[in-house]
């Protein structure tokens, strides 16, 4: 099979999906379905607009958040927390060991540690002079 490399920062939808299929081919043969499932927990404003919310996937066991934000004007009024709670509650209903996700050292560290998560890596100097932090919070009964 001939092929070539492309590097591109303007890739289509379907080119995410051929590689998302080809590593979930891949990856079912090796240790079964991951039994993949979004979770977005959305914080409206009066006219029903998105401000702010939670988004991540339980993928193999675990519940993983990519995003979470509260805007600055919402800080302060425990939103934050709230959603981290709902996201382990979503978790514990579906199975989950428990929940990882990854901070910045200029983010939010010291809140999720607040809420029981704990430091499992590090990755220096990103961004130069930074950190990034991953964390996880394990379940203590499943």
């Amino acid at each position: 099979m001939d092929v070539t490399i492309l590097a591109t920062e303007t890739a289509a939808p379907e080119d995410r999906a051929a590689l998302i299929a080809a590593l979930t081919q891949y990856n079912d043969a090796q240790v079964g379905p991951s039994n993949f499932r979004p979770l977005v927990l959305l914080l409206r404003d009066a006219e029903g607009a998105t401000v702010g919310g939670l988004w991540g996937r339980s993928v193999y066991d675990w519940l993983f958040i990519e995003l979470l934000a509260v805007p600055e004007a919402l800080r302060g009024r425990g939103l934050g927390a709230e959603l981290m709670r709902r996201a382990e509650a979503v978790a514990r209903e579906r199975g989950c060991l428990g929940i990882w996700l990854d901070t910045y050292s200029f983010q939010a560290r010291p809140f999720y540690e607040k809420l029981g998560y704990t430091l499992f890596a590090e990755l220096p100097d990103h961004p130069r002079g930074g950190a990034r932090y991953f964390l996880q919070k394990r379940f203590a009964a499943v």
